[in-house]
């Protein structure tokens, strides 16, 4: 097994969906290393100005990162919003905003994800079969879809497995639900109280930028860019 592998291993053996934790942890990584590392580079600040700081989703993301660990303090946001404003006051409410550079990192990321389980559907069906995790829809459709052609009879075997797993918690939803009456001295287990956050990951995924722009379709086209310095 490859180390891609073992990544995707270690993903779908825990709870919640694997692409979203995977996609966590990229853009965590991600904005760490900029404050960490970057905030004084006139690249990132090149590339940080075409969205004007960010999407707002990530531009908070970024603060939050700064405040929640030591290592980091507010002076990289301060010197990274420092030039923000300054553009912004040079360029009036004339200034371009443009796609925000850490949600194409984070679909670029995804979509290296995604192919990487199609390609390694043998395996990773092994795994999902009994763990605890389950994709959330958008990330199930997409890995369906990239099987559609390559591996439709995966893709199938993917659909039964998925559609199990729903249904459990579909039953441990209404076992929350149930036992929440006080006719039920002991009340709701455990793990039917978790089936609330897994039943809005399901349908939504986690609360990642991405997963607020919806299920995109395959065939939008693949971009390579210039980001922070270097091609992707």
């Amino acid at each position: 097994m490859d180390m891609i592998g073992v990544y995707l291993k270690e993903a779908f053996l825990k709870e919640g969906c694997p692409v979203c934790r995977m996609l966590r942890e990229f853009e965590g990584k991600t904005l760490a290393t900029i404050l960490y590392e970057h905030s004084n580079d006139p690249q990132v600040i090149t590339d940080f100005k075409k969205s004007l700081g960010l999407c707002p989703y990530h531009a908070w993301k970024l603060f939050e990162t700064s405040a929640s660990n030591s290592l980091y303090d507010p002076l990289g946001v301060a010197v990274i919003y420092e030039r923000m404003l300054a553009h912004y006051l040079e360029s009036g409410e004339n200034v371009k905003e443009e796609e925000c550079p850490i949600c194409t990192l984070v679909e670029e990321k995804e979509r290296i994800v995604v192919d990487s389980i199609v390609k390694r559907i043998d395996e990773i069906l092994e795994y999902y079969r009994d763990s605890p995790a389950i994709l959330c829809r958008r990330h199930y459709r997409m890995i369906v879809e990239g099987l559609a052609t390559k591996a439709p009879e995966k893709g199938e075997e993917l659909k039964n497995i998925h559609k199990k797993k729903l249904k459990n918690i579909h039953e441990l939803l209404k076992g929350f639900i149930e036992k929440s009456s006080y006719m039920y001295e002991e009340g709701p287990s455990e793990e039917e109280a978790r089936a609330i956050r897994s039943s809005i990951l399901i349908l939504k995924g986690e609360p990642l930028a991405i997963n607020q722009k919806g299920f995109v379709e395959k065939s939008s086209k693949k971009r390579g860019r210039v980001i922070f310095g270097r091609k992707n």
